[in-house]
């Protein structure tokens, strides 16, 4: 299946995933994604939202509250009602970096939140020009020593994983690097194209068509294994990085909201992404489906937390708000 066709049908979804009737809805929850429509977050939360209504017995209607790297959407659960009438769906790091990054936090994930599930991991990779003279992870470093003056990487934005991938990086393998900020991964795969920067980190699956096409050339995955995606490509700690860094999507509801409720919607959740043609659809894009408890979701948070926190303190790095 083509992920780009793929994601564009998706788009048609319809915005509400209904129940067969008006006498079986019994309420209206808002899946709140903060980040715009048409990425793979997106189009697993139409996906998911479609799946789990009807089991529910709700509407189920998903809305992209962009803006603040994640914080307005963020911010509208935090400050919603524990009615079940709203439901965040957002990446992990989103919900760990964000607090540790503020001057001021606007939110603490433990206390504002009630953890659902875990849905879906994405993974990172890093991506170099196919005319740079390195086969491997190993070579590009041998490279980057060599001309010291070229070491600059694009990372989607600033304060997010691969912004930090790029500080560890850069510590561990004693290279002064310059991190350059851009708005998605599009950009930097054009420029790494057009030879304006070395290398970027980005997500796999943004990398993996230009890849296959042979304008850039993947040369490691920061996930624990070799991904499914992209067997062929070496991860970080097979070319001697320890470094894994794994993304994903969770949900969360605001806090105060029931238990049982809570517990529901993460066994719908769960039971959809099980489905095979949802599988089939997530994986296509290049996302795995996962499906926890609420516990696992709680589990995760925490030791990418403990992981993290160290890291992003020791860059100083720090948002004004």
């Amino acid at each position: 299946m083509d992920r780009r066709n793929f994601i564009a049908g998706c788009l048609g979804l319809p915005l509400l995933a209904q129940v067969g009737g008006s006498q079986a809805q019994t309420g209206l929850t808002k899946m709140i994604f903060p980040f715009a429509a048409g990425a793979g977050g997106d189009t697993l939360c139409r996906l998911i939202a479609q799946e789990m209504a009807p089991g529910l017995q709700r509407t189920i209607v998903v809305e992209n509250r962009t803006g603040g790297d994640g914080l307005i959407g963020i911010k509208a659960v935090k400050g919603g009602s524990p009615d079940g009438s709203m439901v965040l769906v957002t990446t992990g790091p989103t919900m760990y970096l964000l607090p540790m990054v503020e001057t001021t936090p606007s939110f603490d994930t433990a206390r504002d939140f009630v953890p659902v599930s875990l849905l879906a991991r994405f993974e990172f990779a890093v991506v170099i020009s196919p005319t740079i003279d390195a086969a491997d992870f190993r070579g590009f470093v041998a490279w980057l020593k060599a001309h010291p003056d070229k070491a600059s990487f694009g990372v989607p934005s600033n304060g997010t994983i691969p912004h930090f991938m790029g500080s560890k990086l850069e510590k561990d393998l004693g290279i002064p690097m310059t991190r350059v900020p851009y708005r998605g991964s599009a950009p930097i795969l054009n420029d790494i194209i057009g030879g304006h920067i070395s290398f970027g980190i980005v997500t796999l699956a943004d990398a993996l068509p230009q890849h296959r096409a042979k304008g850039v050339k993947i040369i490691a995955v920061a996930s624990a294994e070799r991904s499914p995606f992209a067997s062929e490509v070496p991860t970080l700690k097979e070319s001697g990085i320890d470094l894994v860094a794994e993304a994903w999507y969770g949900m969360w509801l605001p806090a105060g909201s029931s238990p049982e409720f809570a517990s529901k919607l993460g066994a719908a959740a769960s039971a959809a992404l099980a489905k095979p043609e949802v599988k089939e659809k997530l994986t296509a894009i290049g996302l795995i489906p996962v499906g926890s408890s609420a516990e696992g979701l709680t589990k995760e948070l925490a030791a990418n937390t403990a992981f993290w926190q160290p890291i992003v303190k020791a860059t100083g790095y720090k948002i004004e708000n």
